[in-house]
C-alpha cells in the first residue's frame, strides 16, 4: 500500500504574518480593556510614548526596505513560495528577516506610543510563532540556493 505524501510545512501559514502581529495586538489592546495596566509615573508614560515612536519608525523603515526591495527584484513575500532571487542587499545584510524584526519594532513603538502592557504577551507568543513555525518554512525553500544560501545563513543572524 501507497503511503500518503507527507503533508507540507504550511498549515500554520494560512494568515499572511503582519496580520498575526495586527491580531496578536489587537488580542492584548482586548485584554488591556479587560485587565487595565497602568503606568507608575506620567515620566515613564511620556518615555514610553518618545520611545514608542523611535520604534514604530524604526521598525516601519526597516520592514518596509525589506519589502521595497523583494519586490524589485521580484521574489516572493509568501512563506512557503518558491522565491526567484536570494536577497542579500540592503538590509538583508544585517539580518536575514529584516521583515519580521521591523514588524516587531513596530509592534513595541505602537505599544509604547499608546501605553499598553498587555500587548507584550501576545508580542512573545507572535516571535515565537514566526521562528519556529513561519521561518524554518522559508528557510527550507531556500535551500534551494544551494551554497549561496548556506554561505548567507553562516554570515548573517537570523535576527540580528
Amino acid at each position: 500500500m501507497d503511503r500518503p505524501a507527507p503533508t507540507t510545512q504550511r498549515p500554520f501559514l494560512h494568515m499572511p504574518v503582519p496580520w498575526v502581529f495586527v491580531l496578536a495586538f489587537l488580542l492584548g489592546v482586548g485584554l488591556q480593556f479587560l485587565l487595565p495596566l497602568s503606568s507608575p509615573s506620567s515620566t515613564l508614560s511620556l518615555l514610553a510614548r518618545v520611545a514608542g515612536v523611535a520604534l514604530f519608525l524604526t521598525g516601519a523603515v526597516i520592514a518596509g526596505s525589506g519589502l521595497v526591495l523583494f519586490h524589485r527584484l521580484e521574489t516572493t513575500t509568501t512563506p512557503g513560495e518558491a522565491p526567484n532571487n536570494l536577497v542579500t542587499t540592503g538590509p538583508y545584510r544585517f539580518t536575514r528577516n529584516p521583515m519580521y524584526l521591523g514588524l516587531v519594532l513596530a509592534y513595541l513603538g505602537e505599544q509604547g506610543m499608546l501605553v499598553l502592557a498587555w500587548p507584550l504577551l501576545f508580542l512573545v507568543l507572535t516571535i515565537g510563532y514566526v521562528n519556529w513555525f513561519v521561518i524554518p518554512v522559508e528557510e527550507t525553500s531556500l535551500r534551494a540556493f544551494g551554497r549561496a544560501y548556506e554561505a548567507y545563513r553562516a554570515r548573517v543572524r537570523r535576527w540580528i
